[in-house]
């Protein structure tokens, strides 16, 4: 069983790209690099994992550096850059302790990792952290998953069961999980348990717990916290198209500003 302080460890990160498979295709890559390009470099991939996005920017000449917490998925990251020959700088560090050597023009915040903080003040340390991360002006943008009520896009008390052969090449990897989304406290708990099968017998099974895992915003929420952190200039477009979002959008991408000026 796991007993780590972050979700992306042992199993969980070894497999995670095996599970997920070929990424090339998710939309968020595309709108990601142009607002890198729109808003400038250098940029931190913040929750970079195991490279999905920060390994192709690199690839593709960008100055981009990426942070993880889990050492497991930056190891993973890191062997991926290693292979393709990709020159990167990659962090493991928490978003409310991050203290990097440099500051960056945009920050991105993918994948609705901002939300892995289910402790508020810890959300609030983490966008004062960032903030001193950007230079006057820079961007922060972060994915943002909006679950407006119980059951929704949830698993409820059943199990969802992913099953997949070929990891390590002889040994079929099988995923259970399942949910729980309480709307008062607008936290999301969940259950993962990993089974390793080779031959028809099960030879690996670990469980990941982690309660909560999430914290569910709305866009009015979000934006006030911005705003009381003293961020400027926010605003958010639904989905990855450049319509304005609304406070019932399931997904929304929040986009911030750091002050030109310091305030006096």
């Amino acid at each position: 069983m796991s007993d780590t302080d972050y979700e992306f460890n042992s199993l969980l990160a070894r497999a995670w790209d095996f599970m997920r498979g070929d990424t090339s295709g998710f939309a968020d890559g595309p709108f990601f690099r142009l607002l890198i390009e729109n808003h400038g470099q250098p940029a931190l991939d913040v929750g970079c994992g195991t490279g999905r996005l920060l390994l192709d920017y690199r690839a593709a000449g960008m100055d981009v550096d990426g942070v993880d917490v889990s050492p497991e998925m930056v190891a993973i990251c890191r062997e991926k850059a290693q292979q393709q020959a990709i020159d990167v700088a990659i962090y493991t560090q928490a978003m409310e302790a991050l203290d990097l050597p440099r500051q960056y023009q945009t920050i991105i915040i993918p994948s609705m990792s901002f939300q892995l903080l289910p402790d508020l003040v810890d959300a609030q340390e983490a966008l004062r952290r960032f903030q001193a991360h950007l230079l006057p002006g820079g961007t922060l943008a972060m994915a943002i998953w909006h679950i407006k009520k119980a059951g929704e896009e949830e698993y409820g008390d059943w199990w969802l069961v992913v099953e997949k052969e070929g990891y390590e090449g002889d040994k079929t990897l099988k995923r259970w999980e399942r949910s729980r989304f309480d709307a008062g406290s607008q936290l999301r708990h969940t259950e993962n348990k990993y089974e390793l099968f080779k031959d028809g017998r099960r030879v690996y099974m670990e469980l990941h717990q982690r309660s909560p895992e999430l914290r569910s915003y709305s866009l009015r929420q979000l934006t006030a916290m911005l705003e009381d952190a003293g961020y400027v200039g926010v605003h958010a477009v639904s989905g990855l198209e450049n319509e304005p979002a609304a406070d019932d959008d399931a997904v929304f991408y929040i986009i911030a500003s750091k002050a030109e000026h310091a305030a006096h």
